[in-house]
């Protein structure tokens, strides 16, 4: 259905807006969840090992890897609960709620006396995390303009990148600074300081203006106004009364188009996940630690959070790439030279893990782990949360990206508590190779299946999926 000529003059003004500092400072307020993700992603690999020792329970492969894959699970149940939640009441009010949420499971975590009480609040803590992943990128994606609508979606992975480099570094001068606290006040430190950024999001979030686009989808006209005018926006009230809206609403259908454009987003986000990136940062300081030599069983671990930091290091460097090109060079295109560089990198890997031994091995395995991070950060992981948002009408955006960040935590999940079993039975040298099949696998998937839809509006995008629907349903239609 076509809008009104005047809800379209107000949305153009959306999509044709400069981007300010405010555009910057609200973007980077509203992905303070990707930081908490990061820091999460990151800082119970910088525990692992420390918390083993207090807690012997965790010596089992499988509970070693709910510990670490636990908040994947409760992140997939709190992004199909925010989804209906955040349609309804509105993007503002779930992101102050998930941060809350995520405060108090921090605290749990640094506080927890035993296995159980770790793993209950690593799952809470995955519920706020699976919340804003959907809400974040939708909100961003509902008041940016679409000539940079990439660049700051993208903040949102770029943000994880960030938190996931604090974590090492908070892991780095808590070990450096408390060394004889190692295995007693370290790693509670380390996971309760998650609380701090969580309490500064929780005060700010307060301020944000609503999603216009979710205002206007609700005729929500007084308060579209007043927020409008927060992103410099000004319109008249015989702007606002012009705008026609059903006297009743109808509920709308989920059409072909947005089934398609859900297939596509979701089988992206599978991909993004079990082609192994959260590996090196899930597990890295335990994996990595193995091919260093040092005094002592705490020299080893700072040894491999110092090899992790590194990557760390260069997966926010590399995350920059995909920020500027991807309203330029493309969705399509980025993707598909990022998972194409990340299977030539586990390639390498793989035949350096099989064919060297001592420093060369130690070098070979930082330099493949390095290049596989690059062509990720650049040209898949942003790329993913771009998509799961843009693809679909504001009517059902809220839901739908909630969907396809549960099939990315599901995905997450799974693959997170594999792992262990795989590194136990198969080693890390086979493991990168299912990881490098996985990555030309999906290759072919954005070569087939991918549309670019660069410089386009989310309302154009959404037709785009509906016109192809319709077209590849007529098809079907007359071969048969």
């Amino acid at each position: 259905m076509a809008q009104p000529k005047e809800k379209d003059a107000i949305i153009e003004k959306l999509d044709s807006q400069s981007t300010s500092s405010l555009y910057w400072s609200l973007t980077i307020l509203a992905t303070i969840g990707g930081f908490l993700f990061g820091y999460d992603t990151a800082n119970i690999g910088s525990a692992l090992d420390l918390m083993g020792s207090v807690f012997p329970g965790l010596s089992s492969p499988l509970v070693e890897g709910y510990l670490v894959a636990g908040a994947s699970l409760g992140a997939a149940v709190g992004a199909i609960i925010a989804g209906p939640i955040t349609d309804r009441f509105g993007r503002k009010s779930m992101l102050i709620i998930d941060a809350a949420i995520y405060a108090i499971g921090a605290i749990i975590s640094a506080l927890t006396i035993n296995v159980p009480m770790i793993l209950i609040a690593r799952t809470f803590i995955g519920l706020a995390i699976g919340a804003d992943s959907g809400i974040a990128t939708a909100y961003i994606a509902e008041y940016a303009p679409k000539s940079k609508r990439g660049s700051l979606s993208i903040l949102q992975q770029w943000m994880i990148t960030i938190g996931i480099l604090a974590a090492y570094l908070v892991g780095l001068a808590t070990l450096y600074l408390l060394p004889s606290f190692a295995y007693s006040i370290d790693w509670r430190i380390m996971l309760g300081v998650a609380a701090i950024p969580a309490f500064i999001g929780l005060a700010f979030r307060f301020r944000m203006p609503e999603s216009p686009r979710w205002l206007i989808q609700n005729g929500k006209f007084s308060k579209l106004k007043k927020d409008l005018a927060k992103l410099g926006i000004n319109v008249s009230e015989d702007d606002l009364k012009s705008i026609k809206l059903p006297k009743e609403k109808v509920k709308s259908k989920v059409t072909p188009g947005i089934k398609r454009a859900l297939l596509i987003a979701g089988l992206f986000m599978v991909f993004q996940q079990i082609t192994g990136i959260n590996i090196p940062f899930y597990y890295g300081p335990t994996i990595l630690s193995k091919f260093f030599s040092g005094s002592g069983a705490l020299s080893s671990i700072e040894a491999g959070i110092m090899a992790t930091t590194v990557l760390a290091i260069i997966n926010v460097a590399s995350t920059y790439i995909g920020f500027k090109y991807i309203d330029s060079y493309g969705r399509k295109a980025i993707a598909r030279l990022g998972y194409a560089g990340m299977a030539v990198f586990m390639a390498l890997g793989i035949a350096t893990f099989f064919t060297t031994t001592g420093i060369v091995k130690t070098i070979g395995l930082m330099v493949a782990f390095s290049g596989f991070i690059v062509f990720f950060a650049f040209g898949v992981g942003g790329t993913g949360w771009l998509i799961q948002v843009e693809y679909f009408p504001t009517e059902f955006r809220g839901r739908m990206a909630a969907t396809v960040a549960f099939i990315d935590w599901m995905a997450n999940f799974a693959i997170t508590e594999i792992f262990p079993v795989m590194d136990s039975s198969v080693g890390l040298g086979v493991s990168m190779g299912v990881f490098a099949v996985l990555s030309i696998m999906a290759v072919a998937f954005v070569m087939t299946s991918m549309p670019e839809t660069k410089g386009l509006s989310v309302e154009e995008i959404a037709e785009m999926f509906d016109k192809k629907a319709k077209h590849v349903e007529s098809e079907e239609t007359s071969r048969s």
